[in-house]
């Protein structure tokens, strides 16, 4: 009899979507040990991660020049 044996909770598709919106490029891992994806799918993958990550660290940076101009204009007219 052939058995399928089934995935671990972590490989699925869920779990690394969810890991990525949670711990970002630290979800990584799970994506190089996952048995599903071939290689050239793991590297489309990691870009995709890696991308999505850097365009996150920028618009965060913009957010806190923003917020920090915000504070110094705030600090201007109180003083």
């Amino acid at each position: 009899m052939d058995v399928k044996q089934k995935d671990k909770w972590y490989f699925s598709p869920a779990s690394l979507i969810i890991g990525f919106l949670c711990v970002g490029p630290l979800v990584l891992p799970l994506v190089w040990t996952n048995p599903r994806y071939n290689k050239g799918a793991k590297i489309a993958i990691s870009a995709v991660i890696i991308i999505l990550s850097l365009l996150l660290l920028i618009a965060i940076g913009g957010s806190l020049k923003v917020l920090n101009d915000y504070y110094q204009q705030i600090d201007k007219i109180n003083f």
